[in-house]
């Protein structure tokens, strides 16, 4: 069982309900340390206190805030909490909203709330009710120094929090170049038809235990394969800023009908291999990537031609 990171109390109208929060993530990353490339010994990180130089221990670190210059007001845990006990405290819901009206990039982190000791029957009513009505419930929460915009949502048998970010916190859209004008550059009707074929082609069910992190397992791949040669203080050179990958360098000349009717695929291809035999028949996922590797290559070769 975790542990909380994180216990109060959620509010809306007259009703209390005791809760605590639980990481509802983890990393999966390749953890790497910081090595000196003259001896590969590890580079440490050092707490040094800024006026003497001297190391400073975990025990002796306090949190001060700099109201002027070189000058600080030590803020304690508890000094924290007693500045305003009831929004550390509690997750207060300022309203419900369609879950549809929040952008995806808005979502940053996800909680679990569990109920505390005595609410596990208006958890459950909280729960079922934002179930039933299709909505979430939108608070703010103090979590260590900083308060947070959050959506409470059902999830099978819980309730999960998402930390929201604020607006201030989202960057305003990118300016995107648009096609120019001209029959060549502008996307056709029986383009975009192709391209729904292959979306309806390549639709499945959600599914997330099917996906896995293959870039971590290619590195550890890679470390196994640098022991073994014994290249394990080998420094591999960047490639030369020359070299450019043919695929990408010939993008711009692909026959894009040509690639979606590749992408789809042969389907009675793939009909004739899945009665010849179970686990060996190509998925039409597998196969339409293949069809539009080689569709891709084929449409690059006269680019590589031009370029020679």
């Amino acid at each position: 069982m975790s542990r909380p990171i994180w216990k109060g109390a959620i509010s809306f109208g007259l009703v209390h309900i005791p809760v605590e929060l639980h990481s509802a993530s983890s990393s999966a990353g390749i953890d790497l340390d910081l090595l000196d490339k003259r001896d590969f010994a590890p580079v440490g990180y050092r707490r040094y206190n800024k006026v003497t130089g001297k190391e400073v221990k975990q025990q002796d670190i306090v949190k001060g805030y700099a109201y002027e210059k070189d000058e600080y007001v030590v803020l304690t845990d508890e000094d924290l909490r007693r500045a305003n006990p009831e929004s550390t405290q509690t997750i207060d819901i300022l309203s419900f909203i369609d879950t549809s009206d929040i952008p995806v990039f808005f979502f940053e982190q996800p909680y679990y709330l569990v109920p505390g000791k005595g609410g596990e029957k208006v958890y459950a009513l909280l729960r079922q009710t934002l179930e039933r009505s299709g909505k979430l419930a939108l608070g703010q929460v103090v979590i260590r120094t900083k308060q947070h915009l959050a959506a409470l949502m059902p999830f099978q048998d819980v309730v999960v929090l998402n930390l929201l970010r604020y607006q201030e916190e989202i960057r305003e859209l990118p300016e995107i170049t648009q096609p120019k004008a001209g029959k060549q550059s502008q996307v056709s009707a029986k383009e975009i038809d192709m391209a729904l074929s292959l979306v309806k082609d390549m639709s499945e069910r959600w599914e997330p235990a099917q996906y896995q992190d293959t870039f971590r397992q290619d590195i550890l791949k890679l470390v196994k394969k640098k022991v073994k040669a014994k290249q394990t203080h080998t420094l591999t050179e960047p490639a030369d800023e020359g070299e450019e990958n043919t695929a990408i360098k010939s993008s711009n000349v692909v026959d894009l009908m040509q690639l979606l009717k590749a992408s789809i695929g042969d389907k009675t291809m793939r009909a004739a291999n899945t009665k010849e035999g179970g686990s060996k028949a190509a998925s039409p996922k597998t196969a339409g990537k293949a069809s539009a590797s080689k569709a891709a290559t084929k449409a690059a070769d006269p680019a590589r031609k031009r370029s020679a």
